[in-house]
């Protein structure tokens, strides 16, 4: 029986590619709104690990289980109670922001009242409102990236995932862009992030670093450090790139 503090937990997941095991027994349990960062150097099994518990692809062994639905036997289900986000926000460019929205709200069958009120919901809670008519390929990376924000929540998923959401924005989006993932997470909604800057990675709550599928330590970010032998969570980030490398030439 799951904590229902428990949003995201994660059993013996291991996933392998042939003879390569991307993600290796991977055990953790993530908290109904909490801000997790999951960090890596390449090749470390983050993208892979979020593949799972997206239902995208099935773990060799193991299972999780992702806003109550288990990835194993319903992984169609998943779908819906999650928001996802990467890098290229996933956009119509040549649709409107507006239209945009009012396109992912049908997909995810909102239909009616409900539809445009949550709409309208998002545009205020993200500030869209002047952006409504301007096509979505014209925005700046920062307003593109509140747009796929936008979107990824038009169903208010438990659950969102955050694929290098600030690469290639500038640094006054990437600090609003946190302010509302904060006021996500105090809403009750439990955000898994991926990223390579190290100033993001510390305003989550917890990290686990992972290196070569391998969970390599686990807690806040100065805990992280500590566990690895660096002096912050960049020191132990380079420490774990030049083991990685070392291993990989021996």
């Amino acid at each position: 029986m799951i904590d229902s503090a428990v949003t995201v937990e994660m059993r013996h997941l291991t996933r392998a590619f042939g003879s390569i095991v991307a993600v290796r027994d991977l055990n953790l349990t993530i908290a109904k709104g909490e801000v997790f960062g999951l960090l890596g150097p390449n090749g470390s099994g983050k993208t892979t690990t979020i593949r799972m518990l997206c239902g995208l692809i099935a773990p060799s062994e193991g299972t999780a289980i992702v806003a109550g639905v288990d990835v194993v036997k319903s992984p169609d289900l998943i779908k819906e109670r999650i928001g996802y986000m990467s890098q290229r926000f996933g956009l119509y460019e040549d649709l409107t922001v507006a239209e945009n929205m009012d396109f992912f709200a049908g997909i995810y069958g909102l239909e009616g009242p409900s539809r445009r009120g949550r709409i309208a919901e998002v545009v205020s809670f993200l500030g869209l409102n002047r952006r409504l008519y301007q096509l979505a390929g014209t925005l700046s990376g920062g307003w593109k990236q509140r747009l796929g924000l936008a979107c990824a929540l038009m169903h208010r998923p438990p659950v969102l995932f955050l694929d290098e959401p600030t690469a290639g924005v500038d640094p006054a989006a990437r600090k609003g862009f946190w302010i509302t993932i904060s006021a996500l997470a105090g809403q009750g909604t439990t955000v898994i992030v991926t990223t390579h800057y190290m100033d993001e990675a510390g305003r989550c709550g917890r990290i686990a670093l992972m290196s070569q599928g391998h969970l390599i330590a686990l807690g806040t970010a100065g805990e992280v450090a500590k566990q690895v032998g660096g002096k912050d969570l960049e020191d132990a980030f380079i420490i774990l790139q030049e083991r990685d490398e070392q291993e990989q030439e021996a």
